[in-house]
């Protein structure tokens, strides 16, 4: 019986990095890297490589933490935030099937203010392009499941491994935007949106079931 149980927490945890991996989609975000950062000095792009992912990871760890106080603090059901997140998701995986970037991570007018910022590794890349309200909301609700030291200790690792997926896409952005292509990249972001299609459809349906525990 401990074995299976250890067996189905595993599994979750894997889930969960896969599910993040699908929205934080940082091959995905390599275009939008590339054309904010033209005309930058090397020094300058790996600066911003360094501090894209540390603030990432900060952001979805700080989520980790508070996340449960704050679903109490404003009284919201698991359910209610499974069903919000939920359809969050299933827009933002309606833009990636149509290889966009979905306006509830970044916006045209966060994209021009970027010109007059001397950074732009925080704002609006770390937030809200790759550690927007799809990842807070994901990594809420599984920190919701996680009831243990060892759990919450797993959900920071995957959040860790992000961090570093995330800083290796950037490193390599120029040589994958090369062989990639815009065509490549396309395809690999509706693969992940219909990825997180599937995972927005399990999210509403497990809300609805906390929501009318008959249904279930």
């Amino acid at each position: 019986m401990g074995d299976s149980r250890d067996m189905i927490d595993f599994s979750e945890h894997i889930k969960f990095i896969i599910t993040l991996f699908a929205i934080v989609n940082p091959i995905g975000a390599i275009p939008i890297y590339i054309s904010l950062t033209d005309g930058y000095r090397p020094e300058e792009r790996r600066r911003i490589e360094r501090i894209t992912p540390i603030a990432v990871t900060a952001i979805l760890l700080v989520a980790l933490l508070s996340g449960e106080f704050i679903l109490r603090f404003f009284g919201i059901s698991i359910g209610s935030f499974r069903v919000g997140g939920g359809i969050l998701l299933l827009l933002m995986a309606t833009s990636m099937l149509h290889a966009r970037t979905s306006r509830a991570s970044h916006t045209s007018d966060e994209a021009e203010e970027t010109a007059e910022r001397e950074t732009i590794a925080v704002v609006p890349l770390a937030i809200p392009l790759l550690s927007g309200p799809g990842a807070i909301s994901t990594v809420i609700v599984y920190a919701y499941r996680t009831k243990s030291m060892l759990g919450y200790l797993f959900t920071s690792a995957g959040i860790l491994l992000i961090g570093l997926a995330i800083y290796l896409s950037l490193s390599a952005a120029p040589y994958l935007a090369k062989r990639l292509g815009k065509t490549g990249i396309n395809i690999v972001t509706r693969i992940m949106g219909l990825l997180l299609a599937a995972i927005a459809v399990e999210f509403i349906s497990n809300g609805i079931k906390n929501l009318f525990p008959a249904l279930a």
